[in-house]
């Protein structure tokens, strides 16, 4: 063979080392290349034969014509492998010819065409079904927002017993708002994968678990409209090593959301204008603070939300949930929460213009038996625009109501009520709870310069429930006033804001005062410098003698406190002393 390997030299030139796998097929029958060389050749004898250039030009025209027709076509492997054993011979056979003029060899190169051409026609197909080739039920369907992003799952599952082969998958886009509800941000969305395993069982569970599941990843148009959107997509394959003639087609859905007023999927043009949608805002009461049995200005702010589509005959309901009290025979008597004081709880505005915003008021008062809590007012709304008549839409806002925390106390009971310092005194009472809330963290504190001691917890009062008060106060000072005492009773509400009411008692605190074993008391309460004229003598020495008895216990009493006044004194010193030494 003249002049070596140059065809595989031309080889390498227009196909680059890629075509290497293709070379080392061609060698293996080189009897065959050299048949097409005679069948094409044979002598030639007249002057004007190709070089190098040309035979650079009629591979490449033969090349660029292969790749047209693989691109164009849905081939199988063996279709292709055939094209490139026809491209091959059809290269071979230019660069081995020595003695070819230019018009020959184009006209080898329409030859190789035409083989190129028969090989494709006599492909085999087949027909397109979705008995077998459908998609999966374990995925949900989607939800996206406007200009949000959202991952489509497509799991595809083979039902049939052949596997499927050489798979092409490819989305159905458009830029209709109502066919296609994603941005197109690429030229094109084609995946595809090697096969689908066939199901010997014809189960569902095999074909599931043999499924092949394809992600993509789109963005929602801005003004998607809202609704489900049927997404398509052709699946390009092959069965038994025949390519199919058509796509199976399958489908999948998103739900979208669009903006306010965008319409929804499905509806005409005339009625998918922008809807208005009315919202309540916010709402106040006058007062702040509503409670059980007041009267009080509500204020509801509400707001027409299209951009471009105004309301009229707009008519506002408003009606405060149902309560309820026991009434006779265990039957339940229910009312509303609120009652207007006009009688009417409807409210009539004229046209509300598109992206405006208007208040409702109207005064109402809360039943005085309502229990602690919010109570909900639902506001209904009815409205025309000018196509459509009858519009409705509905909020709700809740209020809390307050109810007065309200409790009594019993006459206190106090044992003794005259003591002397360092004596106790034992004062008892009970806290009814008589409103209707429950009193938190009920204590009572006595306040007093000549008492200590007292303290009492007494926890949660519900309502009509009683706490009682049993309480030991001692005496620390000599009493300077009338001996009013105030005993400080303290609760929290449900906000744990703190109530404190003062009760005034009368202990005296006596103190005695003494100077190194004699007694100082009122002269006028013990004894008299001289007998009063008109006494007998028997009567001034009855006074005598019980002034003295008296006297003796007083000394007696005073001594015994002094004794444990400096009991507790050298007590307190031994205690320093201890602590010093440690």
């Amino acid at each position: 063979m003249k002049n070596g390997n140059r065809w595989v030299r031309r080889l390498f030139a227009v196909l680059g080392t890629a075509a290497l796998s293709g070379c080392l097929m061609l060698g293996a029958a080189p009897g065959r290349m050299t048949a097409y060389a005679a069948e094409a050749g044979g002598q030639q004898t007249e002057p004007g034969y190709i070089d190098d250039e040309m035979r650079a030009e009629a591979d490449e025209d033969m090349l660029n014509y292969m790749r047209t027709l693989t691109r164009s076509n849905n081939l199988e492997q063996y279709i292709l492998d055939e094209l490139d054993s026809i491209l091959y011979r059809g290269i071979y056979y230019i660069a081995e010819s020595e003695t070819m003029t230019e018009a020959e060899m184009w006209a080898w190169v329409e030859r190789v065409k035409g083989e190129m051409d028969a090989a494709v026609a006599d492909k085999g197909t087949v027909t397109t079904t979705t008995e077998f080739l459908t998609v999966a039920d374990n995925w949900e369907t989607p939800t996206v927002a406007y200009n949000q992003s959202v991952n489509i799952v497509l799991p595809l599952i083979n039902l049939g017993e052949e596997w499927l082969t050489d798979i092409l998958v490819e989305p159905e886009v458009s830029n209709d708002v109502n066919e296609w509800p994603f941005q197109l941000e690429n030229t094109g969305y084609t995946r595809n994968f090697s096969e689908i395993p066939g199901c010997a069982t014809k189960l569902y569970d095999e074909a599931l678990f043999n499924r092949r599941e394809v992600t993509y990843t789109f963005t929602a148009r801005e003004d998607v409209l809202t609704g489900y959107y049927p997404l398509k997509f052709r699946v390009w394959y092959s069965r038994d090593g025949i390519r199919c003639e058509e796509p199976a087609e399958v489908t999948v859905y998103v739900s979208c959301q669009g903006k306010p007023g965008s319409g929804r999927i499905g509806m005409s043009e005339e009625t998918n204008v922008s809807q208005p949608r009315i919202i309540v805002t916010g709402f106040e009461t006058d007062p702040a603070d509503v409670y059980a049995g007041d009267t009080f200005l509500l204020t509801i702010h509400v707001q027409n939300t299209s951009p471009d589509t105004a309301v009229s005959n707009v008519l506002f309901d408003l009606q405060a949930v149902e309560g309820g009290t026991e009434g006779t025979n265990g039957v339940t008597n229910s009312y509303a929460a609120f009652l207007p004081t006009s009688g009417s709880s409807s409210i009539y505005v004229e046209r509300m213009a598109a992206g405006s915003t208007h208040d409702l008021q109207i005064e109402m008062q809360a039943k005085a038996d309502l229990s602690q809590k919010p109570y909900v007012v639902t506001v209904s709304m009815k409205y025309d625009t000018d196509l459509k008549a009858d519009l409705t839409d509905e909020a709700k806002v809740s209020i809390p109501v307050l109810q007065e925390s309200k409790f009594d106390s019993s006459t206190p009971e106090i044992y003794p009520a005259n003591i002397m310092v360092g004596e106790q005194a034992n004062v008892m009472f009970q806290i009814y709870n008589t409103g209707k809330t429950t009193l938190y963290n009920v204590q009572v504190k006595f306040e007093a310069d000549s008492l200590e001691g007292g303290d009492t917890f007494i926890g949660n009062l519900q309502p009509g429930a009683t706490g009682n008060v049993d309480a030991m106060v001692t005496g620390i000072a000599g009493t300077a006033d009338d001996g009013t005492v105030k005993a400080v009773i303290i609760y929290e509400d449900d906000a744990g804001k703190q109530t404190r009411t003062e009760k005034e008692i009368n202990i005296f605190v006596n103190e005695m005062m003494m100077d190194e074993g004699m007694v100082q008391f009122p002269e006028d309460d013990y004894m008299e410098e001289e007998p009063k004229k008109g006494l007998s003598l028997p009567v001034i020495l009855g006074i005598v003698g019980g002034a003295a008895v008296l006297v003796a216990v007083l000394i007696a009493v005073i001594v015994k406190l002094r004794k444990k006044k400096k009991a507790a004194k050298q007590l307190a010193e031994d205690l320093l002393d201890l602590d010093k030494n440690e």
